[in-house]
């Protein structure tokens, strides 16, 4: 499988008083607001690490429904957190904390498969970061 996702972001004016938009192929994000109030406090808008969390979580969730399938089971609900922590100009880790609800599975083989998918899920696999995940099955 091969395929090619596009987003694009647009900025004016400097980097604490500008202000910018980001949007995506799908219009999932359409325009939506970034500046250094969404990235450095609490204002409207998205932020660059937020983001990374949103895809590590989805990309690492999507592939461990894979894995479990593969080993004949089937989640009734998964759910991840992605916590980004940025320090010192550099995002210094990433923490997944896991929820699943997987009937007949015990809770060591949801833990093997879910740092399976942790270690291949191609978000991992492209951040230079350290990555811990915390596993609850439910």
């Amino acid at each position: 499988m091969k395929f090619t996702r596009k987003a694009n972001a647009k900025w004016q004016g400097t980097g604490m008083e500008g202000k910018g938009t980001i949007s995506t192929q799908s219009t999932a994000l359409d325009n939506a607001q970034l500046s250094f109030k969404t990235r450095f406090a609490d204002g409207i808008g998205t932020n660059p690490e937020e983001l990374i969390g949103a895809a590590h979580s989805g990309c690492f969730t999507m592939q461990l429904s894979f894995l479990l399938n593969e080993e004949g089971f089937v989640a009734d609900d998964l759910s991840t957190e992605a916590s980004v922590n940025f320090e010192d100009g550099a995002i210094v880790s990433i923490h997944l904390d896991l929820k699943g609800k997987v009937p007949s599975i015990t809770a060591e083989k949801f833990m093997e498969i879910a740092s399976k998918a942790k270690e291949i899920c191609p978000i991992s696999k492209l951040l230079n970061t350290e990555i811990t995940l915390s596993v609850n099955l439910i």
